[in-house]
């Protein structure tokens, strides 16, 4: 970039910043909520407008446009419009039922549901592995990575040695050989995200979703008309199964499981994941909520889809198999280089906000959930929110390397998911369904379905190198099993084996109430 495209980058950024700071400080003068409500959900005060914007800038960043372009086929678009269906389910099932329960974290939900209290730890504690490990360090890779390979960054040896001190020394130690100019650029962005969830709480984050958001999305969809038009809107060439949405067995979506695992994925993920369900709860009522939860069900049909997967398939009729380098490389192709320095900080905004919303909901399980309820509960949550804050900053600077060696960041952190998801989702459905549950039951069926779905993604369908260098692939005749398949086994599984848990070893027995039941208690 020349003086000029840095002059822009850096001049948006910094009135992306004041806009969002000025809104902040003239909404949380207006307000006299609590510092607990007004950090973790931003004083209850978020219009419909504000809800949307959080929403889908807490699901819309690099990790998207960077991992679902760079698979690069049509076919990764029904991970986007299958998220509909989770948000009506979190407009009109959950909402309500998270509201009328009072809840700031959805685990709170589980601990009133459940006979004991070690179901919301342990979730809890699920959570926050899956922030702190899987989304904080997978969202400023792939952003920094995207950045490299727009504007082919680099830096001198003198400059490499200063941003490798620059960085915690395990992330140093743990991959040697990456990029420097990579890990430092991930640094900046998770200090700057850091810094807008730590200081200005749920409702800053908000604020920055939804100013930021309607330049990315707008850039995004003059991408791909750009790109469009620089194929003369000619895919010819491109192999067929890269522009179908029937996907076979051996595809990443199976077209059979859009009507099974797909189904449950979604619902975990919009329903009762703390990321996402937190912006839902800060709304000062359910029908402002719902309008909010249904402004970005909309977008997220309409507008998501093809910003996420048709620069990736022009990039493949372009540059060839590129992966995750596909949408940075467009980019550099189809936009004129005068924009270098506005798109560059429309992604970087896509960056931090998703990096800052998953922050702060850190900082509110760990907050909530943990310290105020096993170590000290009259804690001071602004001291306690800086220091959760950094120490959460620092490990996802430190886990950048191990992403950099993903084959495809969009499957790797979607197999990820899958440790966690449908576990969690199994806790939910039996709290919402049974009666008379014990918690420790549903700790075992948790357990269980993080057990087993490891044993598949691990063990069955990875290289074991054995002795004299032999690799053994462990199918056991299910080679034949997606993924999202074993998605649904393992859902369904784990109820079973915490309803046997519940009555064997805890002598109780669940009773069924039903779906309405569940809405209506």
């Amino acid at each position: 970039m020349d003086v000029l495209q840095v002059a822009v980058f850096f001049g948006l950024m910094v009135a992306l910043a004041y806009f969002t700071w000025a809104k902040v400080s003239a909404a949380k003068a207006a307000s006299h909520a609590s510092a607990n409500k007004e950090i973790f959900l931003a004083g209850g005060g978020l219009s419909w407008f504000f809800v949307a914007g959080a929403i889908t800038l807490t699901n819309l960043s690099t990790d998207q446009l960077v991992g679902m372009n760079g698979a690069q086929m049509f076919l990764l678009a029904w991970w986007e419009i299958a998220g509909f269906i989770g948000l009506m389910l979190l407009a009109f099932v959950f909402v309500p039922i998270y509201y009328r329960e009072k809840c700031t974290t959805v685990t709170e939900l589980l601990e009133k549901k459940y006979d004991g209290g070690s179901i919301r730890t342990v979730i809890s504690g699920l959570f926050l592995a899956g922030n702190v490990f899987i989304y904080l360090p997978a969202v400023i890779y792939s952003g920094s990575l995207f950045l490299q390979s727009l504007f082919g960054l680099g830096i001198d040896e003198g400059a490499a040695a200063a941003a490798m001190e620059a960085v915690p020394a395990i992330a140093v130690e743990a991959a040697p050989a990456i990029d420097p100019t990579l890990l430092l650029i991930a640094a900046i962005f998770a200090i700057v995200g850091a810094a807008y969830a730590i200081l200005g709480g749920l409702r800053a984050v908000a604020v920055l979703d939804t100013y930021s958001g309607v330049g990315i999305l707008g850039l995004a969809l003059v991408v791909v008309f750009l790109a469009l038009q620089a194929i003369g809107f000619d895919f010819s060439g491109v192999p067929a199964e890269r522009l179908s949405m029937v996907g076979d067995n051996n595809s990443q979506i199976p077209w059979h499981t859009l009507f099974t695992g797909m189904i449950f994925i979604q619902i975990f993920y919009w329903s009762t994941n703390q990321n996402i369900t937190q912006k839902a709860l800060a709304a000062p009522n359910v029908k402002e909520a719902q309008k909010g939860i249904m402004a970005a069900a909309i977008i997220r049909v309409l507008v998501v889809p093809p910003i996420v997967v048709i620069p990736g398939v022009v990039a493949y009729k372009l540059f060839g198999g590129v992966g995750d380098k596909a949408y940075g490389m467009l980019v550099d192709q189809v936009l004129p280089g005068w924009t270098s320095g506005l798109f560059a900080a429309m992604i970087a905004a896509a960056v931090l906000t998703t990096y800052s919303a998953v922050m702060n909901a850190t900082i509110t399980l760990w907050s909530v959930d943990f310290h105020r309820k096993f170590i000290n509960e009259d804690v001071d949550v602004v001291k306690l929110n800086r220091k959760v804050g950094f120490a959460a900053m620092l490990v996802s600077i430190a886990l950048v390397p191990l992403y950099a060696n993903a084959e495809s960041i969009i499957d790797l952190l979607q197999q990820l998911n899958g440790l966690l998801s449908m576990p969690i989702l199994s806790a939910f459905a039996a709290a919402l369904l049974f009666r008379n549950m014990d918690a420790r039951a549903a700790v075992v069926g948790l357990v269980y379905g993080v057990g087993i779905y490891a044993f598949h993604t691990f063990f069955l369908y990875t290289n074991q190198e054995m002795w004299g260098g032999t690799t053994y692939y462990l199918y056991l005749g299910l080679e034949w099993l997606h993924y999202i398949d074993v998605m649904v086994f393992v859902l369904f599984s784990s109820i079973v084996v915490a309803l046997f848990t519940n009555r064997i070893v805890f002598g109780k027995t669940a009773q069924f109430i039903g779906f309405r039941s569940a809405i209506a208690a």
